[in-house]
């Protein structure tokens, strides 16, 4: 072990997530798909028993005890996600069902209000459809035109040709802080600040970043940030849109209902204040909550102590995997977040993957949502290996062992 994996007691952590406990085809199980969804601790899958065995009821429309209850713990979350944010208020903190809900929602109120035939979008190479196809839909109907930053065979956004393309004066930049399918970290803050520079608003993903940086709105600039619980410990079914307060009080709502209203009438309707008016009809209360349990459980673990912990793995797995003959690493960014993607000589990914998931690992094969990224590089998809804050050494050479044995079937 090294000095840092000494203070960090990851035992103590794989102790807190009863899934890890079991085989898989008679393996014990190895989970290397992180990116994807996070396991979840036991702390999040009991808030969950907790709330529908003791104090279910909807919220912020009764006054019985139980409705309270309810209410006040839902909001406690809002209250985290701007501290874990460094939001600048309460009211900047939107309630979606995730990262596309949240991508979504920027694109059918902001974006049909504010862009308008011949703006310009710009999106990255790097991103995932959920920050890609809203954006061509809105382009689409409103007669916009999208262009892409490209990116280098490392996976690094070309920030000369980004400089470039700001001078064409964008409406809207787009880009993910972590890339799902590479791992690549851009330098978000930079090039917000560019985009700022040039007249644009900003739309960042975090869904990648959320599990593995302390993020900071406010240092950001961001006009938008959106994330996923599923990918951060927390609960599917839940996530968060950060927006400056300024920009959300200028858009309109985009889904209509109970909840996001001031007032209605049978002629009219007027529209409650921020966050709700963003917020319609009854919420996914349960796993509102338990996205505040799974923020505390980070926090309390500390997430650059996390992100530490998966930078150990991934440079281990790293230089194991070289070993292997036929080995091509897809993705090479200086900077980069727990993920690891990979082609091994002609072996279509989704064999190797099967192969392996039949030795107890499972991984991710395929496009990952990122088919245009897939094009650019020439490839039908990788294998991707994704770490989070339970796995192990150990599990990666068990990993290593059954990557060797697989590659030596189909080779």
């Amino acid at each position: 072990m090294t000095g840092t994996e000494t203070t960090y007691n990851v035992d103590r952590v794989r102790a807190q997530f009863p899934i890890l406990n079991q085989e898989v085809h008679g393996r014990p199980l190895v989970y290397f798909d992180n990116a994807a969804s996070s396991q979840k601790p036991t702390a999040v899958i009991e808030a969950l028993r907790e709330y529908y065995n003791h104090y279910h009821s909807n919220i912020h429309r009764g006054v019985h005890h139980l409705a309270q209850l309810a209410t006040s713990a839902y909001e406690e979350t809002r209250t985290k996600v701007k501290a874990h944010l460094n939001a600048s208020a309460r009211e900047e903190i939107i309630f979606t069902y995730g990262t596309t809900d949240g991508i979504n929602l920027i694109a059918q109120s902001w974006g049909r209000k504010n862009i308008t035939a011949g703006d310009l979008i710009l999106i990255s190479a790097l991103e995932h459809h959920s920050n890609m196809v809203p954006w061509q839909m809105i382009a689409e109907e409103k007669g916009a035109q999208i262009k892409v930053i490209p990116m280098n065979d490392a996976g690094e956004l070309d920030q000369e040709a980004y400089a470039e393309l700001l001078k064409e004066e964008p409406k809207l930049v787009a880009f993910n802080h972590v890339s799902n399918a590479l791992g690549t970290v851009n330098p978000a803050k930079e090039m917000t600040a560019a985009a700022k520079q040039a007249g644009a608003t900003v739309v960042i993903d975090g869904a990648q970043a959320i599990p593995h940086l302390q993020v900071d709105v406010q240092d950001l600039d961001c006009d938008f940030y959106a994330f996923s619980g599923h990918k951060a410990y927390g609960p599917t079914g839940i996530g968060i849109l950060y927006g400056k307060r300024e920009v959300l009080e200028a858009m309109p709502p985009w889904r209509g209902g109970g909840e996001m209203i001031s007032s209605v009438s049978y002629e009219r309707s007027t529209y409650n204040d921020l966050p709700y008016k963003f917020e319609a009809g009854t919420p996914n209360i349960a796993d509102g909550i338990a996205l505040g349990v799974a923020l505390d459980w980070m926090n309390g673990i500390g997430v650059s102590a996390i992100a530490q912990h998966e930078h150990e793995l991934t440079t281990y797995a790293t230089e194991q995997m070289q070993a292997i003959d036929g080995m091509r690493f897809i993705g090479t960014a200086k900077e980069k977040a727990g993920v690891i993607s990979f082609l091994v000589g002609d072996i279509h990914p989704y064999d190797l993957g099967t192969l392996l998931d039949q030795m107890g690992v499972a991984v991710r094969t395929g496009h990952h949502c990122t088919e245009p990224l897939m094009n650019r590089l020439g490839i039908p998809g990788t294998i991707r290996v994704s770490f989070g804050a339970y796995n192990t050494k150990h599990e990666i050479d068990r990993y290593i062992v059954a990557l060797e044995q697989g590659v030596r079937m189909l080779s």
